[in-house]
């Protein structure tokens, strides 16, 4: 199959000592990780259209707006309803369209896409994202530049899937998120408000078995470490942690454990974490989303390593 004939279109591998990424051009998102012979993700196939966001880069929004319609600057837009069965535009604007390649060494690939205006989001973005291999792991760091003459209104989230040792569900799987808060959701998967996670089924705090537990939520107020990181650890018996670690402009974490996906066979397959600057709805809400003046760049970082941190 050459790369035309690929959905995500070309492939670009990139390595460090046993450790192996694999990003797509269409999307900018990331196929694959490997260290030595075990999956840290539940990916997928060179030959597959990305499969519920997958890897998937969440630009100019993260998650759910309602409605597709939010005001900015005295002004009324309306994003196209991607997640029509709810009324939602979802995840943005960047997850198919084709990035190109700016830098491609053996451990790192960096990958750049302009977001012109359209009627869902009227703003002009340099956007780039660098994924670089270690031997900590991979380290993410996305970067947003406004080019046009307006101010814009931005968030930033990824979509990974990290996949139980075993290649089984996540059901046997500890699970530890270091959030003091939840977002509660309506049907309709809008946060609601934020309460705290201290005596409900969310506290992740010191880790516990996802059992058939089912998360599609967000988490916040989140508990870092003296450089300022938040991790989330996902662990099984007789196997080392898979943990993911976010940077202060991450603010917070959407965690699901994928069963409403519409392959039955991926359902709780994989567990998503998504960073995420921004809550679900922020461009309607305005809760903690970014504003980009003209000429000024934004970033943020976030990680996976196995073992020991």
């Amino acid at each position: 199959m050459n790369e035309a004939e690929r959905p995500t279109g070309r492939q670009y591998e990139i390595a460090h000592g046993a450790v192996r990424a694999t990003v797509v051009e269409v999307g900018g998102g990331l196929r694959s990780l490997v260290v030595g012979d075990r999956e840290l993700l539940d990916g997928y196939a060179a030959h597959e259209l990305c499969p519920g966001g997958r890897g998937q880069l969440l630009m100019p929004w993260p998650n759910r707006l309602d409605g597709g319609r939010y005001e900015w600057d005295g002004q009324t837009h309306q994003a196209a309803l991607s997640e029509p069965e709810h009324a939602n535009a979802i995840h943005g604007l960047v997850r198919f369209a084709g990035w190109s390649c700016v830098a491609d060494e053996p451990g790192r690939v960096e990958m750049a896409h302009r977001l012109w205006p359209s009627p869902d989001y009227p703003f002009t973005l340099d956007l780039q994202i660098g994924y670089a291999l270690d031997g900590g792991g991979l380290t993410v760091r996305t970067s947003a530049t406004n080019v046009g003459a307006d101010a814009a209104p931005f968030g930033s989230g990824q979509h990974p899937y990290l996949r139980p040792p075993s290649g089984e569900t996540v059901d046997g799987c500890t699970l530890s998120i270091p959030a003091r808060s939840y977002l509660p959701t309506d049907d309709r998967g809008l946060p609601t408000g934020v309460e705290p996670v201290d005596g409900t089924a969310f506290d992740f705090r010191r880790g516990r078995p996802i059992g058939g537990g089912v998360l599609d939520l967000g988490f916040t107020d989140l508990v870092r470490d003296a450089d300022g990181r938040a991790w989330v650890e996902l662990t099984a018996p007789d196997a080392e942690p898979v943990a993911l670690w976010v940077d202060e402009s991450y603010r917070y974490l959407q965690v699901y454990t994928g069963d409403t996906l519409p392959d039955v066979g991926r359902r709780r397959r994989g567990l998503a974490v998504e960073p995420m600057t921004c809550p679900p709805n922020a461009l309607a809400t305005g809760t903690d989303l970014w504003r980009i003046e003209p000429g000024e760049t934004r970033t943020a970082t976030w990680g996976l390593v196995i073992g020991d941190r």
